[in-house]
């Protein structure tokens, strides 16, 4: 779950997926898995996706919040 975490604040950081995953030295796609798992694992949407967009949720400021203290 560690792994998970690290990426969602990545993604936060970065404001995309591709730029998160270039960080990360890793796919896109790989990225966008962990974090599904990650807002399964907690039962709660963390991030609001579109074509063109990425936002937090409220449930997600939250969690990056705690979880940019923590790492």
């Amino acid at each position: 779950m560690l792994e998970e975490i690290r990426n969602f604040v990545a993604v936060v950081q970065a404001g995309s997926f591709t730029r998160a995953a270039e960080e990360l030295n890793s796919a896109r796609s790989v990225i966008s898995k962990r974090l599904s798992q990650l807002e399964r694992q907690l039962g709660v949407r963390l991030l609001n996706r579109t074509t063109r967009r990425l936002s937090l949720t409220e449930a997600g400021e939250r969690f990056y919040q705690e979880c940019s203290v923590s790492l």
